[in-house]
């Protein structure tokens, strides 16, 4: 997938799949427990909130590859942090740990690594034994005081991820990226 076309279809596919989470009348609950980078990161913001394990890490590779992120982390991001953190995190491309990533405030909680598994099982369950309709109403409350789609700001940022896409910059990042790994 080389072209324009392609990537701004990839993008509008993945855009809309991840627009659709703040309209599910359930939490949406982001377990990192490894890494999350680019698209990864990406899914995340798109979660009502995140917890991490403490070896997590998080980063919007995406301005590393010659990209700009496309499925919406710019605006969620921004919400969650802030004008100023976003940018730093979006054009900085650095890789963060999950205890960083709560400083932040991108990650709600951090589990050590051993319980991870049981302690987010144990979160899920609380959240899951409150009645239907308080799950809805609440994250149908929270949601009206921060918007999760905006059409106008999808199809500019859909556009320039494809431009970006097709660049030649992004393929020569790519390679130089694919040279480092086999390097190790």
């Amino acid at each position: 997938m080389r072209s324009e076309s392609e990537a701004a279809e990839m993008a509008r596919e993945m855009r809309a799949t991840l627009d659709r989470i703040p309209q599910l009348p359930i939490p949406v609950i982001a377990a990192l427990n490894g890494d999350a980078f680019g698209g990864g990161a990406e899914l995340a913001v798109a979660c009502d909130f995140r917890v991490g394990a403490a070896r997590a890490r998080i980063s919007f590779t995406q301005v590393t590859l010659g990209l700009m992120p496309a499925w919406g982390a710019p605006e969620r991001l921004a919400a969650l942090v802030g004008r100023g953190r976003a940018l730093f995190m979006l054009l900085g491309g650095d890789v963060m740990s999950a205890v960083q990533a709560m400083q932040l405030g991108l990650v709600e909680d951090v589990y050590a690594d051993e319980s991870f598994d049981d302690q987010v099982r144990e979160l899920a369950q609380k959240m899951s034994a409150a009645p239907a309709p308080a799950l809805a109403g609440i994250k149908a409350s929270v949601n009206a005081v921060r918007p999760h789609h905006d059409p106008k700001l999808a199809r500019t940022a859909i556009a320039a991820f494809a431009r970006t896409w097709a660049d030649p910059a992004h393929w020569e990042a790519l390679e130089e990226m694919e040279r480092r790994r086999r390097s190790k």
